[in-house]
């Protein structure tokens, strides 16, 4: 595979005159605070950034020197995303669908085609494929995956200046021991997930402590 995504799939579908192929990818569904957020990129036929890979496998600092690329180089990028009570009312799975769905329609030129990571995505009135592992597979796929990743992250070090303590700079709002620890100690905050096990527990236990 080498160090990054190719144009494999995306190739397959140029050649039969579809040109306008968007790759769809999210970052956020495994942690237990804060929103899953999707991403949406669309580049012109034979555009590629070295280097764009699953954002999963590109450091930080990596990531944020290949963001402006992408931005600059594509076609159209959409982001969507889905909130705390969007998440706790529909579940992660519905609401990662939703936020999907937002993505896609916010990209400025309308796609032929989707390719999607891993799932297809239910109601999407586009032909679509779904790829496993497609932000290791697919270029536009990987594109999206750095712009979904950054893009949360920075939402989370906004939430850590506005939620101090909790160390959602670091951590991101995953499961860490450091996180479950802090949960426990100062309860939940506004942007975790209640309908995640951990959190809903930690929020009973400590609503036992008041009670106390």
């Amino acid at each position: 595979m080498g160090k990054h995504a190719d144009l494999r799939y995306e190739r397959k579908l140029w050649k039969i005159g579809i040109e306008a192929v968007a790759g769809v990818d999210e970052a956020g569904v495994g942690p237990m605070a804060g929103p899953v957020v999707a991403a949406a990129v669309l580049f012109a036929p034979e555009i590629f950034i070295k280097g764009v890979h699953d954002s999963k496998q590109v450091p930080p600092e990596k990531r944020e020197e290949l963001y402006p690329k992408i931005m600059d180089r594509a076609l159209a990028v959409g982001v969507g995303s889905s909130g705390i009570d969007e998440i706790d009312s529909l579940n992660i799975y519905w609401a990662t669908m939703l936020a999907f769905k937002r993505a896609i329609a916010a990209l400025t030129h309308a796609p032929q085609h989707v390719l999607v990571d891993g799932r297809n995505i239910p109601g999407l009135k586009l032909p679509q494929t779904r790829i496993v592992g497609g932000d290791r597979k697919s270029f536009c796929i990987a594109a999206a995956s750095i712009i979904a990743k950054v893009t949360r992250d920075r939402l989370m070090q906004d939430f850590d200046r506005l939620y101090p303590g909790y160390g959602f700079a670091d951590h991101k709002g995953y499961c860490t021991p450091g996180h479950m620890r802090t949960v426990e100690a100062l309860g939940p905050s506004p942007i975790h997930r209640r309908s995640f096990s951990p959190v809903a527990l930690a929020a009973q236990l400590k609503l036992f402590d008041l009670e106390a």
